[in-house]
């Protein structure tokens, strides 16, 4: 059974930083693609960022372009999301997904395995 369990969010003001974790268990995922989704309220959840098992290929947003990093792990199984700059804007439940691939992909529809998400909330 996959696992995956979101931590980290929070309330901060904006133009403050939150970086997410994702402990990934139950198996090995050095050869899966690992990302970060969004669903904020009245919105359809929206793809955040992904990074290949190398980490060598990352894709992002264009709306977090430059503010937000995605990391990986493989040693810990736990992939990071450095998000600085925040905006009201970015307040939604954010999710970490797995996918068995080595290239990224930014279609929900193709994660087999998503954790419970965490809530980040951005002040005005």
């Amino acid at each position: 059974q996959v696992q995956l369990v979101e931590s980290g969010g929070g309330l901060v003001q904006a133009g403050s930083s939150l970086r997410l974790s994702c402990a990934a268990s139950g198996r090995t995922f050095s050869s899966y693609t690992l990302a970060w989704f969004r669903h904020a309220p009245g919105k359809n959840r929206e793809f955040v960022a992904a990074i290949s098992w190398r980490a060598d290929n990352r894709y992002y947003a264009d709306s977090v372009k430059g503010r937000f990093t995605i990391s990986r792990d493989n040693a810990k199984n736990t992939v990071y999301l450095q998000m600085n700059s925040l905006k009201p804007e970015d307040t939604a439940v954010y999710y970490c997904a797995a996918l068995p691939s080595l290239i990224p992909r930014i279609y929900e529809y193709e994660y087999d395995y998503w954790g419970q998400g965490t809530q980040v909330t951005v002040s005005s």
